[in-house]
């Protein structure tokens, strides 16, 4: 049988305390463990809140699943600001470089169902327009019918 324990945690920064070592504690884990291992595997989403699923065996080993933060947090994160456009059609609240959407699109690798980078870097800057973020300075249609044209195929 497979005991899981589910938490949200700060991306690189979990601890014993709360909510990972109550709910690990009756587990007989090695608490110590399974927090190195989760830190190690959530370093890239630091700052953020992350879903991470620890499964744990019979025998006491375990692995660890980690989630995704949305999209539109990475976003977000990248850009450094707080929050999206009140209105993504008139107002930009920032603007992503093609490699950040590509640093993006690979974090988000396993979520999202694009082929090849290039068409996960045409996911990410879907959700830029919703956001109100540009790309390359250039707002997301406009981006992607470039880069279906062919423009951006020197850079993947």
């Amino acid at each position: 049988m497979v005991d899981t324990v589910e938490a949200l945690v700060d991306g690189g920064r979990a601890s014993a305390g709360p909510p990972l070592g109550p709910a690990l504690g009756p587990k007989g884990v090695n608490i110590g463990q399974v927090i190195a291992k989760i830190n190690e595997k959530t370093k890239a989403f630091s700052g953020m809140k992350v879903p991470v699923k620890i499964l744990i065996n019979d025998d006491k080993s375990f692995d660890i699943k980690v989630g995704t933060p949305p999209m539109s947090a990475l976003i977000k994160s990248e850009l450094g600001v707080a929050s999206g456009a009140h209105n993504a059609r008139t107002e930009k609240v920032g603007n992503l470089t093609l490699d950040q959407a590509k640093k993006i699109s690979d974090m988000k690798h396993d979520d999202l169902l694009g082929a090849d980078q290039k068409a996960r870097v045409m996911e990410v800057a879907g959700n830029c327009i919703s956001v109100g973020v540009t790309i390359d300075g250039k707002d997301g249609k406009t981006f992607q019918k470039d880069v279906k044209a062919g423009l951006y195929d020197d850079k993947f």
